[in-house]
């Protein structure tokens, strides 16, 4: 099977729910002309990143009473979508989140789970903790959903795909930062490598969608790609400016890497689950 996936690298405003509403749409629908069957958007696309006292200001409910959420699950009849935002719940507690939606409905909400407090983060003083890891189902096969610092943690990636995750989505609001003289841009090098590392050893597809602009003072780099089974990058995004990327994606590629480098046949995982609880458990004492 294959399916063309379009990879919407945007440059939010801050707190501008309505502009980066219409922006998203306005996307999407340049990517159904274009004929994506999904469409990925960055981290916060609806919101924008730094929002602190923002926050509770621009929070959703997922769900289609919704204003703000109503147009994204509309949208999501003509081709599936992945959109990040602030998400509120029952008790007033707020989620940088990821939705993954398909004809008008809400396939699986992803909650980040390692919010960051380190460089130029504090996800931690304004958003609570996402409490779980789970791949989903999807018409394109089943699917992962990484949020930004969550793929810098090796357990997200390795949990779903146990999980039967395929397709590891990603998506970010990654500052740039570090400029070597050789090499380039220190964290678009980060994130690559460790992406193409996933991608290689664990036989899956990973597509990568990270935001541009400027917050704050602080640059996002961009560099959205798409990363196959055996580690190569099959489309990418420029850095430093909004751009829709089009990749076509082949599912058959994961059986021809797993022919190659069968590390999903050979996963020990029972023994992986026996010895994290042996540690958790000496480490307790």
């Amino acid at each position: 099977m294959k399916f063309r996936l379009a990879l919407a690298q945007s440059a939010p405003r801050l707190g501008d729910i309505d502009a980066n509403l219409k922006q998203i749409l306005d996307l999407t629908a340049q990517a159904q002309a274009q004929k994506a069957d999904l469409v990925i958007f960055p981290e916060l696309a609806l919101t924008g990143y730094y929002l602190k006292d923002l926050t509770a200001n621009v929070a959703v409910h997922p769900t289609p009473d919704d204003p703000h959420f109503a147009p994204l699950l509309a949208a999501s009849r003509r081709l599936d979508l992945v959109i990040g935002f602030v998400e509120k719940d029952a008790r007033h507690q707020y989620y940088i989140a990821a939705g993954y939606l398909s004809d008008g409905r809400v396939v699986h909400i992803h909650r980040k789970v390692y919010l960051p407090t380190y460089r130029l983060f504090d996800d931690a003083r304004f958003f609570a903790r996402g409490r779980a890891m789970r791949a989903f189902d999807t018409r394109f096969g089943r699917m992962g959903l990484m949020i930004c610092e969550d793929a810098w943690h090796i357990s997200t990636p390795y949990v779903l795909w146990m999980d039967g995750a395929d397709f590891l989505i990603d998506i970010a609001a990654s500052p740039g930062y570090g400029v070597p003289v050789q090499s380039g841009l220190s964290s678009a090098e980060s994130v690559n490598a460790f992406l193409r590392a996933y991608t290689d050893l664990l036989t899956t597809y990973v597509f990568y969608c990270n935001r541009v602009g400027v917050e704050d003072g602080i640059s996002f780099w961009g560099g959205s790609s798409v990363f196959d089974p055996e580690g190569r990058i099959v489309a990418t995004a420029p850095q430093f400016e909004e751009h829709l990327t089009i990749a076509e994606i082949d599912a058959d590629a994961l059986r021809r890497a797993r022919l190659k480098l069968p590390t999903l046949r050979d996963e020990e995982r029972e023994l992986v689950r026996r010895e994290l609880e042996r540690s958790a458990k000496e480490q307790s004492i």
